[in-house]
């Protein structure tokens, strides 16, 4: 299966391309559409929009994975990523993907093995799941390629639940 993993922004949009066989990832691709700032928001949108449509294309992707957003402290700067978010959605929804979503926390949990890990504990992960020789940068391309990694490990369990997924609740399931 080729999984296509997304870390929406306006300014960068990471995407990564894994492909899984036999419970083994393999990193097939990565890299982050830029959009200047300069330029107007639908221009922007556009932009994002028709680069992961040709990501697409080139690698034919069975499924994607789209970060949710993490709104924190400031919910102003969550509303230029909630627009890329969804230019990414559309675009993949246009290519007929069926696309999961995932919180930060549930990706750093399904990777890391802790909700709470740092974009360094993250982008060694990806390298090491993914058999790569050197940490996949920019950290949005990282991040993207552990969305995908987040996708095949909770899409098993999915396989193994019956389709269902266990909520964490405390210290057990």
């Amino acid at each position: 299966m080729v999984i296509l993993g997304i870390d929406p922004g306006l300014a960068h949009t990471g995407w990564g391309i894994i492909e899984e066989r036999r419970g083994e990832v393999r990193c097939r691709a990565y890299g982050c559409i830029e959009t200047s700032a300069g330029s107007p928001l639908a221009v922007r949108l556009s932009h994002i929009a028709r680069d992961l449509k040709d990501v697409v294309e080139r690698y034919r992707p069975d499924t994607a994975a789209v970060e949710s957003i993490y709104f924190g402290a400031n919910v102003r700067s969550a509303i230029p990523t909630a627009h890329a978010r969804g230019a990414a959605l559309v675009a993949l929804s246009e290519c007929a993907l069926e696309i999961g979503e995932y919180t930060p926390m549930q990706i750093k949990q399904a990777v890391v093995g802790t909700g709470a890990a740092d974009k360094r504990q993250v982008a060694y992960m990806v390298r090491t799941l993914t058999q790569l020789d050197h940490d996949p940068h920019p950290d949005h391309a990282a991040d993207a390629l552990a969305c995908a990694i987040c996708h095949v490990n909770l899409s098993r369990t999915r396989v193994l639940t019956g389709g269902e997924f266990y909520q964490q609740r405390g210290t057990g399931y």
